[in-house]
């Protein structure tokens, strides 16, 4: 996580990540599946500031709660209203829903970090959200990880990033990820990690369509690998930093089911094969359909073309080296 001390809060900035191999091997006898997925994370970030001065956090001490509120970053809003009108139905539509305070997995992140440690301290939180909900994109889980991280600091627990990253696994399959470097192959339901190096740097177009998806109902309507597609292939691929050797290797097995439910997945997938990217595919259980891209120039003109193309919001974003504090 990218964290910053200012005068009066923690700021950590939490990114976005891409799954890049995603296989499904079984149903698990505890409702979730087994899988082994490669994610990396990417340079699209929500900011999420812990504050530990200011009035707030004073009345909120005296009543022992979290005070949380968050929104949509004004420079998404602003893009978002200067292409499609002043709509907050529109923006829902385009971006996803903000789930109410007290259903927000931050608080649920700092109220199990607080029950855990044994403490009774508050927390005034606020959070400008740029990544996409409901679509594949791990957003929520990567806000929960911040949550922990900065509530780490401004408590003054001094729980270490292997502790912390056992918790996460509590909130959510993907929490856990944002404990590694960036680069990671996860298997289990997602909470076995095999931390990589990322020195890798990878250009991608990801577009989140104006439909999201149930991360529950793709599951649902999967059906496991009777042959699983190996992971190898790809991770030697991602070694070599070629993007038509990487974008040859990708897979998911999420995306048929997903498309059965979203017309909007096979549409991107048609618009990609015509703009002859290195390679693309859909990114954990969707809607968002990223490309990878020779060069940064030729993701700006990607990027560009899609948008002409009025497909939903689109990001040109970069994999990115997560520090561990």
């Amino acid at each position: 996580m990218y964290v910053r001390r200012s005068p009066s809060a923690f700021v950590v900035q939490a990114p976005a990540k891409l799954n890049l191999h995603f296989e499904v091997l079984a149903r698990r006898p505890d409702g979730f599946h087994e899988v082994e997925t490669f994610i990396t994370a990417i340079s699209l970030f929500d900011t999420l500031a812990f504050f530990h001065s200011s009035p707030q956090t004073e009345q909120a001490a005296l009543q022992r709660t979290v005070d949380f509120a968050g929104d949509w970053a004004p420079g998404v809003r602003g893009y978002f209203h200067s292409r499609a009108g002043d709509s907050t139905g529109d923006l829902q539509t385009a971006l996803g829903d903000l789930p109410e305070p007290r259903e927000n997995i931050v608080v649920k992140a700092i109220e199990l970090l607080s029950k855990q440690a044994g403490t009774e301290k508050s927390a005034v939180v606020r959070l400008l959200k740029r990544i996409p909900s409901s679509a594949g994109l791990g957003g929520g889980s990567s806000d929960a990880a911040a949550a922990l991280v900065a509530a780490n600091l401004a408590w003054n627990l001094g729980w270490s990033q292997e502790r912390l990253a056992a918790l996460a696994a509590d909130l959510g399959s993907d929490v856990p990820f944002y404990f590694t470097g960036g680069a990671a192959i996860c298997r289990g339901r997602g909470d076995r990690l095999e931390s990589l190096p990322n020195g890798q740097y990878f250009h991608f177009v990801v577009v989140r369509p104006p439909q999201g998806l149930s991360t529950r109902e793709v599951y649902r309507n999967c059906e496991p690998a009777q042959i699983p597609v190996p992971i190898g292939p790809l991770l030697e691929a991602w070694r070599s930093g070629c993007p038509y050797r990487l974008g040859s290797t990708l897979m998911n097995r999420l995306q048929e089911p997903a498309a059965m439910m979203c017309s909007w997945v096979d549409r991107l997938r048609n618009e990609m094969e015509r703009l002859e990217v290195p390679g693309h595919q859909m990114t954990g259980s969707g809607s968002s359909y990223f490309a990878i891209c020779r060069n940064a120039r030729h993701a700006q003109n990607t990027a560009s073309r899609l948008r002409a193309q009025r497909l939903g919001q689109v990001f040109h974003a970069t994999s990115v080296h997560i520090p561990l504090n």
